[in-house]
């Protein structure tokens, strides 16, 4: 398989850095073609502007979706959008690497989002959900969280892991028609032992290989 890994973290030698390292060299070894984008290390920009484009369709108001839609039709990104797209549009399997901050993406994959999910490019004209682009492909959260598994489990004091993960595996992944497999979460990493980390990532490496057998999972509306 083809497979893309976007990491987000500022500290190479994180636990983070390392799920990426493992996930890299695991593939790598199981005989795929890894790609990858360490975004911090790239030092991506992830605001959005005109400089997404190397075309413009109207020099007076910035409505990036129509600058997108343009730039699809006439191979108008810049550059570092450009080699990101090509990177995704080649992979049979895409893997985000992070850390939950503020329930959420951290800033600078969310910016990622904001800058290559383009309008025309990888989503539109009817083709979202089961239409997606993206289609036939699947996507992988792989993170860490601060608190341990009984805050994010129902009726926890930080809520379902599950519907916090929603708006980004239903609203962004699936919305651009991936098939999505069960997260891989490492609650309260900074919390554990060595001994526990490593095991945790000798787990990774073994899902890893077996990775073109699993099934996705349902991230419905509900």
């Amino acid at each position: 398989m083809k497979i893309f890994i976007v990491l987000a973290h500022p500290e190479p030698r994180s636990f983070n850095g390392a799920l990426f390292d493992t996930a890299v060299d695991t593939l790598r070894g199981a005989g795929h073609e890894v790609a990858t984008s360490d975004l911090y290390r790239m030092g991506f920009d992830p605001v959005s502007s005109r400089r997404n484009f190397t075309t413009v369709h109207d020099p007076d108001y910035l409505k990036l979706q129509a600058e997108e839609l343009h730039a699809s039709e006439h191979a108008g990104f810049a550059p570092e959008v450009e080699a990101e797209l090509a990177k995704m549009e080649a992979a049979d399997l895409m893997i985000w690497q992070f850390p939950l901050w503020w329930f959420g993406l951290p800033a600078i994959l969310k910016g990622w989002v904001d800058r290559v999910f383009a309008m025309g490019r990888t989503y539109g004209g009817g083709h979202i959900y089961e239409t997606g682009k993206f289609r036939g492909r699947r996507a992988l959260l792989s993170l860490t969280t601060g608190g341990p598994q009984p805050a994010y489990e129902r009726g926890g004091f930080n809520g379902d892991l599950d519907a916090i993960l929603r708006p980004i595996q239903r609203g962004m992944l699936a919305f651009e028609g991936y098939s999505v497999l069960a997260p891989q979460v490492h609650f309260g990493a900074a919390r554990v032992d060595a001994a526990q980390r490593k095991a945790w990532l000798d787990a990774w490496a073994r899902r890893l290989r077996a990775i073109e057998r699993e099934q996705p999972i349902e991230v419905g509306t509900y």
